[in-house]
């Protein structure tokens, strides 16, 4: 731990190494803590501030180290980043002997039984899904790893993927012809054998979840666990410690099971016949809410009179389709395991259905999220703190937690809270960055509340003066799907009248990856988007010089799992404002806020729409936690500053 100053000195072996390297005292000094957390396999929680450099400040002591680690990632993309750039990074500069390796869920590696299935049948949506699958063919000849992000041909969002990968509940395991070809199995191995390894938030708790249920685990034994971008931890969890069963896994099961038949049971036409009518009925259980991207209470579920017939109906084809895969399983491990799955399935249904006994102390929350072709029934825990802490203590180890948004003010209580980190130690540096030269803060007078039924126009009119006299470009981050489409609409009939060169994009006409891209060339565009922009998102320089915030981000008090903790935490006597939705609005504020400066030559303008950051107690609470920006009230202060950066 005494090498840590003198790695990260002037003339260390960073600065040697790095291009650009710059010695930061933040970054020396949460090394140094994460050292000693690994030495003494304590629990730390680190809070450091955009351009602190918190990436090296934990590489450096895990490699020094010599221990076994994981390190843990909000985001596929930091992954790769980890895996690809800074892990090799790193190491060469301190010369040490350590083997990494990357580790992701399985659905993000081809797989050749799937693969080969998939063009056996040839059963595809589209043209371009049947030339998306060639494509993966073509790659699949040619790949060492599987990984699917490598294969640039075929976007990662494209069907075909869904074709010629495996999940959890169709894999073979052992059973599958290809399996000493896998490269799950081959991905496992080298984690296994490596002394630094590379996973997710998603799959570092499907494995908790495996272990607990007796399955051999998947990651490794280690020393030491890194969570980066620890903020996403709670909710991360409380989807891995909860139970949910979707239709989507009903119709995969369908179609797993007419792939299967016309294979290994040609002469059964009961079974096609059997997935044909589960197909049916998994699409008129969808067709009875119209809504989509909503999410209602089990309550709410209730008041709709063909939600339980047509829940019904389904259970009786998936237990028709159990009975005659149970008649067919021996012909093949294919059809075994979809008589296995619908069995789950069958079972994760009938214990949503069962709810809670009258009377019985409940700790989950029932509610249903329907999405645009698909319909999920989760049962989610109204706490995951003990549960996690109880994992915790099953394994002596490092836990480190760190991220730029973990604290409200100086305050973990919160974080620690939410995940049974009682005993943790707290850390905490601001960024270097000179944010008082380097940003303002403007929160727009006259503003309407946030609930008028007009304050979309109010803001795209506030915000109009801004767009117009910024060169560079812009994001707009709205808190609802449906604002930010509208605010779209008024921005896009001024800037088609003012400038209609100048680019104006939105969410979810393209994926995020290429939307980013667009918007860095462009140089200037205006980019409205909704909440999956607010953080793991990096435009740097002119590129990024206003972003405009609509509203503050309380989470809806209707979404059912929220209401259900609300209601939780008033029943134990406490403050579910105070305790709990404030907090996370302050963390996802300080996610928002940060897109706009993200190194030292960085400027711009934090455009605050919500009249309640000014006007309401709770609000000094959020800008307090928000970067030391300059502050204004003053549009004409704002487009000067704006104006200013042209020059």
């Amino acid at each position: 731990m005494s090498d840590i100053p003198a790695t990260f000195a002037p003339d260390g072996p960073l600065a040697r190494a790095i291009a650009g390297f710059s010695p930061r005292s933040q970054q020396t000094e949460m090394a140094e803590r994460v050292a000693q957390a690994i030495a003494d396999r304590s629990v730390l929680v680190v809070e450091a501030g955009t351009g602190t450099g918190k990436t090296y400040a934990y590489l450096v002591p895990a490699l020094m180290s010599g221990a076994k680690v994981i390190v843990s990632t909000g985001t596929k993309t930091l992954q790769d980043q980890l895996y690809g750039r800074d892990l090799p990074t790193v190491r060469g500069a301190l010369g040490v002997p350590v083997s990494i390796a990357l580790l992701k869920g399985r659905a993000n590696y081809l797989c050749h039984y799937h693969l080969e299935r998939a063009l056996h049948e040839g059963r595809l949506g589209s043209r371009e899904e049947a030339s998306h699958l060639q494509a993966i063919a073509r790659w699949a000849k040619v790949t060492s790893t599987g990984d699917k992000a490598q294969c640039s041909e075929v976007p990662e969002e494209s069907g075909a993927w869904a074709l010629a990968t495996s999940t959890r509940d169709n894999c073979l395991g052992q059973d599958c012809p290809n399996a000493k070809e896998c490269f799950v199995t081959a991905a496992r191995r080298e984690a296994m054998e490596a002394d630094v390894v590379v996973v997710n938030h998603h799959l570092f708790f499907a494995d908790l979840m495996l272990r607990d249920e007796g399955v051999a685990e998947l990651l490794p034994a280690c020393n030491a666990v890194v969570f980066d971008e620890a903020h996403q931890l709670a909710e991360t969890a409380s989807l891995f410690f909860g139970e949910s069963v979707s239709t989507s896994q009903m119709m995969e099961l369908a179609r797993d099971t007419r792939a299967e038949a016309v294979v290994n049971a040609k002469d059964f036409k009961a079974l096609p016949e059997s997935a044909e009518r589960l197909v049916k009925a998994v699409r008129d259980l969808r067709l009875v809410f119209r809504e989509e991207n909503v999410r209602l209470s089990a309550a709410q579920i209730d008041e709709r009179p063909a939600f339980a017939p047509a829940l019904a109906t389904v259970m009786e084809a998936l237990n028709e389709l159990a009975g005659l895969l149970e008649t067919q399983a021996a012909r093949s491990e294919g059809l075994e395991k979809c008589w296995q799955r619908a069995l789950d399935l069958i079972a994760r249904v009938e214990r949503w259905q069962a709810g809670d006994r009258p009377g019985e102390k409940t700790d989950r929350v029932r509610w249903a999220e329907i999405y645009t072709q698909a319909l999920a029934l989760n049962a989610t825990p109204l706490s995951v703190a003990d549960i996690f802490r109880r994992q915790m203590e099953d394994n002596p180890r490092a836990w480190i937690f760190t991220s730029a948004t973990l604290s409200v003010g100086n305050d973990f209580g919160h974080y620690c809270g939410e995940l049974g980190l009682h005993d943790a130690e707290t850390a905490q540096w601001g960024s270097p960055f000179a944010y008082e030269q380097q940003a303002l803060l403007y929160a727009p007078e006259n503003m309407p509340e946030p609930s008028a039924p007009t304050y979309a126009e109010a803001v795209a009119k506030a915000a109009w003066p801004l767009i117009k006299a910024c060169r560079g470009g812009v994001f707009v981050l709205c808190t609802s799907l449906r604002a930010m489409k509208r605010i779209h609409e008024l921005i896009e009939d001024k800037l088609s009248a003012y400038d209609p060169e100048r680019p104006l994009l939105i969410q979810g006409q393209a994926t995020r990856s290429e939307l980013l891209d667009r918007h860095r060339a462009a140089g200037n565009a205006v980019l409205v988007a909704s909440q999956s922009f607010w953080e793991g998102v990096d435009v740097r320089g002119d590129a990024l010089q206003l972003v405009i915030i609509d509203k503050l981000p309380f989470a809806p008090p209707d979404d059912p799992v929220l209401s259900a903790r609300i209601e939780h935490l008033k029943k134990q006597g406490r403050n579910a404002f105070s305790e709990y939705q404030l907090p996370h609005a302050v963390i996802s504020m300080k996610q928002g806020a940060g897109r706009l400066i993200r190194d030292e030559r960085d400027h711009g303008v934090l455009m605050v729409c919500d009249p309640r950051l000014v006007d309401k107690p709770y609000g000094k609470v959020i800008w307090r936690s928000l970067p030391p920006m300059r502050r204004t009230r003053s549009a004409d202060v704002a487009v000067q500053f704006l104006e200013s950066l042209a020059g």
